[in-house]
């Protein structure tokens, strides 16, 4: 079998190194443009920030590759012939394959605005993209920073890092109003303020105006004001990139179209991760998943189908974490920004300081436990999914919560003040908190 793997990210490392496993003689071929080796995407911030390197953002040492037979190819595949199961590449060679995934990835969305294409307008998705910001801000006074999701703050905590003026343009009423509750988004908004960044709320581009060089010098917005600054970071969203897929006879729809499998159109060839669009996704499920442990756990599981051991993908229960500068940010399960038929929620905020807590659980009793908001403090992830798949009563939960505490040592402990409050709102259903046994022993338990 010679598998070959377009794409070089944590999907395509994943199944490559699954599949070595499972099929120990197999010839395995990564291309990629993008890096002449694999790195950790999510890193890309803390590089230019000056906490890590680049060599600090490789998992692996370059010896890795050969001692696992991993042949890296460091090129563009600009066409895929699905017949004659070649790949096409840009130094004009071409490779067979007899296996094939596609692990394409995203790229940032672009959503026609004039301008856009001036030198100092950008995403921020890959490693050609963090050396352009590196190579375009240096003595630059303001960025501006087009939307308000998990990118967006990151590159308003870059700029802000470098003492450049950040200034945001969100088109909600709040940050992140797709996906947080209001109350969550006021500790967002709170880091913004904490740190001098100015968010302007209710507010889209219209327009970007560049110099005569051919440089960015302005934003336009759709209030008409114009704001000037010399770099702007698009953070409206990625979509998934079909470049190569939309050269073949696979078929493609927002992504590339698969089955519970990965497997798509064309037999033999499987596409995972960031650019995989799911035929039929599980209920409660979205169609195209963009997260880092996704696309790991896509890309393993991809790589049993293609060891001739069909495999459905199933997610389990959903998981995110962010930082918004000082503060952290996790998600379990089921967590929606707005009321839905069927869930109540209880939400717990520290009256002096960035920690809150929600737990969404169903109206009807036993009251089960199907999602979690944490800000500011860690849950341990494996006790918060069991409570979920368990279907567990929010009363257990409550007076169980310390088992899931996952902050550091000597950390001030929130659980008690937790359960006062949810007793005040919901005294039909008081519970009771288990007395700790001692901060390791209880963890050691969960």
């Amino acid at each position: 079998m010679h598998l070959v793997i377009i794409g070089n990210g944590i999907t395509g490392v994943t199944c490559a190194l699954t599949v070595r496993r499972l099929r120990p003689e197999a010839r395995i071929t990564l291309v990629s443009a993008e890096s002449a080796h694999h790195y950790s995407r999510t890193a890309l911030m803390y590089v230019y920030m000056g906490h890590l390197r680049l060599q600090d953002i490789k998992p692996y040492e370059d010896w890795f590759w050969a001692e696992n037979r991993l042949a890296l190819v460091h090129a563009t595949a600009t066409a895929l012939n699905t017949a004659e199961n070649l790949i096409v590449l840009d130094n004009g060679t071409t490779l067979a394959y007899n296996q094939l995934l596609l692990a394409t990835g995203s790229k940032s969305k672009l959503h026609g605005w004039p301008g856009q294409h001036l030198a100092g307008v950008q995403g921020l998705y890959s490693l050609p993209d963090l050396e352009a910001m590196t190579r375009d801000t240096p003595g630059i006074a303001r960025g501006v920073v087009v939307g308000g999701g998990l990118i967006g703050v990151e590159l308003a905590e870059m700029l802000h890092s470098r003492g450049i003026e950040p200034v945001m343009l969100v088109r909600d009423g709040r940050y992140w109003a797709s996906v947080l509750p209001p109350e969550e988004a006021n500790l967002v908004d709170r880091q913004f303020q904490e740190n001098r960044v100015e968010v302007r709320y209710q507010t889209e581009l219209r327009e970007i105006l560049g110099d005569a060089q051919g440089r960015v010098r302005a934003v336009v917005t759709t209030k008409g004001e114009e704001i000037a600054c010399q770099w702007v970071g698009l953070a409206t969203g990625v979509a998934p990139n079909l470049t190569l897929a939309k050269t073949s006879a696979v078929e493609t729809d927002r992504g590339i179209l698969v089955d519970n499998c990965l497997r798509t159109s064309v037999a033999n060839v499987y596409a995972a991760g960031d650019c995989a669009q799911h035929r039929r996704p599980a209920a409660g499920e979205v169609p195209i998943e963009q997260l880092w442990y996704t696309g790991r756990m896509q890309g393993e599981t991809v790589a049993h189908t293609i060891c001739g051991q069909p495999t459905a993908y199933r997610r389990g229960v959903w998981f995110n974490s962010a930082k918004f500068f000082n503060l952290e940010y996790q998600t379990y399960g089921q967590a929606p920004a707005g009321a839905t038929p069927g869930l109540e929620s209880f939400y717990w905020e520290h009256p002096a300081a960035s920690v809150a807590l929600r737990i969404y659980f169903h109206a009807a009793t036993p009251h089960a436990v199907v999602g979690f908001n944490a800000l500011g403090l860690r849950l341990r992830q494996a006790v918060c999914e069991q409570w979920i798949r368990q279907q567990a009563p929010v009363a257990t939960v409550l007076a169980q919560l310390g088992a899931a505490n996952f902050d550091p040592e000597f950390f001030p402990q929130h659980e008690a003040a937790i359960v006062a409050a949810f007793n005040r709102q919901f005294p039909q259903q008081p519970v009771v908190l288990k007395r700790r046994k001692g901060l390791f022993s209880l963890r050691n338990e969960a």
